[in-house]
């Protein structure tokens, strides 16, 4: 396969990534990560073809079906441990990122997935998730991004454009919306990019890259809501319309786009410093950005994260933003816990709880 995004620089990255992480003795199918539940999605529902994706892509980690966690939060998207057959948590609002960062930091032999939404993750959820990243804890989130709350039924999300006339905005939302990707890059994530949920082949090669990478890998997933948000992403989806929207991230390449010959593409204007969408011509074609995924410094993938207009999704890249080493939380963590051992050795949990001033209450 050719390099796309950086799939190289970290080799045999699954197996760096999950070290630690037994592998699975016979060869696993997709039919063995589907569990027996019913999926009870609406007829429709974008989640069904990521749920398939990601069922598709599992056996691809060479890793025991056991040695696998699921946490979710609440929403529609978070039903997803239900559907996969390994272990999972059907967890609290907002609080997923918490949770499996516990479990990914105290065992650090599973390969640990959060499935969140736009709602989940960004209301009630943003500050578990903003330091989750930061951390750089071995955790893959997939954020399911459809614009709206779909679970509770139609009211404006995070994420929700300006006007967005929903039940809860009758008369057009008035927040300013999260772009998922520049908030998980201003809080530092080591890995961060951007799929459709239609689009499989690309879905499956972003998730595979953020399974090779050690440390938080955050997705963000534009998925359709057909039932109370119809359509917010065809933009992207039409063929015709997508050759001019699409922008297309490949590490180590010209960042250019519209039809097969890339007529379009994305300079950095020499005057202010902000990146702009131009009409390539023999004159300009040598001032064609190379996407850097790997630059240390996240500016640059902040400014294309910003390239995605809200409204019409016009110059919208998907694709790796950013895949940089940073050490992992757990990792560090763990050799903190060695060191103490060394020089205090093993605790006594009954003596700490026993030692300093205690009190025996008489009734």
């Amino acid at each position: 396969m050719a390099e796309t995004n950086g799939s190289s620089r970290q080799g045999t990255g699954v197996v760096e990534a999950l070290s630690l992480v037994p592998r699975a003795e016979a060869r696993q199918t997709m039919k063995d990560f589907k569990s027996d539940q019913e999926v009870r999605w609406c007829p429709g529902c974008g989640d069904y073809a990521i749920l398939a994706a990601v069922q598709g892509f599992m056996p691809e980690l060479g890793v025991a079906r056991e040695n696998i966690v699921f946490v979710s939060g609440i929403g529609c998207s978070s039903r997803f441990p239900y559907y996969m057959n390994t272990y999972g948590m059907h967890s609290i609002h907002g609080r997923a990122p918490a949770i499996a960062t516990g479990l990914a930091a105290s065992r650090r032999d599973l390969s640990v997935w959060v499935v969140t939404g736009d709602g989940d993750a960004l209301s009630i959820g943003g500050n578990h998730l903003i330091h989750a990243l930061r951390r750089n804890v071995n955790l893959k989130i997939l954020l399911f991004n459809n614009r709206i709350y779909g679970l509770t039924k139609g009211q404006y999300s995070p994420t929700s454009e300006i006007g967005k006339i929903t039940k809860s905005t009758p008369m057009g939302s008035l927040d300013a919306p999260f772009n998922p990707v520049s908030l998980a890059l201003g809080a530092e994530a080591s890995f961060v990019a951007r799929t459709i949920d239609s689009d499989r082949k690309h879905l499956t090669e972003v998730l595979r890259q953020a399974a090779a990478h050690p440390g938080t890998a955050l997705i963000e997933i534009y998925q359709n809501c057909n039932i109370f948000n119809d359509g917010a992403f065809d933009a992207l989806k039409d063929k015709q319309r997508a050759d001019e929207a699409v922008i297309r991230l490949e590490h180590g390449r010209p960042i250019r786009f519209g039809g097969e010959g890339g007529s379009r593409g994305v300079v950095r204007d020499r005057t202010t410093g902000e990146l702009e969408v131009v009409d390539v011509t023999a004159q300009n074609e040598a001032e064609i950005l190379v996407h850097d995924a790997h630059a240390a410094s996240p500016t640059t993938a902040f400014a294309l994260s910003r390239l995605a207009d809200p409204d019409t999704l016009h110059h919208t890249p998907i694709g790796v933003f950013r895949s940089v080493d940073r050490p992992v939380y757990g990792t560090r963590m763990a050799e903190q816990l060695d060191t103490a051992v060394e020089q205090k050795g093993k605790g006594d949990l009954a003596a700490l709880l026993a030692g300093g001033d205690t009190w025996t209450v008489v009734g």
